[in-house]
């Protein structure tokens, strides 16, 4: 009674919540493999993915939609490096705008079979499982195939293979979609 009202005057003066509030979650586009992790583990179903191949070229893009966001914080319980989406103190999402501007996406670059040219993992997240792995990722011939590609230090394969070809020893060298690898290992 003698200090006055508890309640923050929050429209006229900023509100600061506290430190571990948890407020709108954020895409680091750095930190983020694109594994879609946060997506599986969404219960409302606030972060999607869709995987397109234009021109050759697969890519993933991320959306999350704070407006369907309950702030519940399993994305980032989840995800793999502690550190691609991560919630704000950001509570404040009143907008007198659209709702479609109530969004973050961001795109990450897919890595396709070499053979028949399907969709397999985002080129972040098979950087990432190399490093984590360090000297062990030599223990996986086309991953470490991969990851010398990247660095420059192999050499650029000339053209895709086709799909009604047979396959041979060296195409499990390659880097190859589950239904390939199971066919190069069977037919070599």
């Amino acid at each position: 009674m003698i200090k006055g009202p508890y309640t923050s005057m929050f429209p006229s003066k900023p509100h600061v919540p506290f430190e571990r509030f948890r407020g709108r979650p954020y895409f680091y586009e750095s930190d983020c493999i694109g594994c879609t992790a946060c997506a599986q583990v969404c219960p409302p179903q606030a972060i999607e993915f869709e995987d397109t191949i234009i021109n050759g070229k697969a890519k993933r893009k991320l959306t999350v939609h704070w407006n369907i966001c309950i702030f519940c914080g399993q994305c980032q319980a989840n995800c793999p490096t502690t550190k691609g989406i991560m919630l704000s103190n950001e509570f404040d999402l009143a907008t007198t705008e659209s709702s479609a501007l109530l969004k973050q996406e961001i795109e990450k670059k897919l890595i396709t079979c070499d053979c028949c040219g399907e969709t397999i993992v985002p080129l972040d997240q098979y950087l990432w499982v190399a490093q984590k792995l360090g000297p062990l990722c030599f223990s996986n011939p086309s991953l470490i195939l991969f990851y010398f590609k990247v660095l420059d230090m192999a050499l650029k394969s000339r053209e895709p293979a086709k799909e009604d070809s047979e396959f041979l020893r060296s195409d499990r060298m390659k880097v190859l979609c589950p239904k390939c690898r199971r066919e190069a290992a069977i037919k070599s």
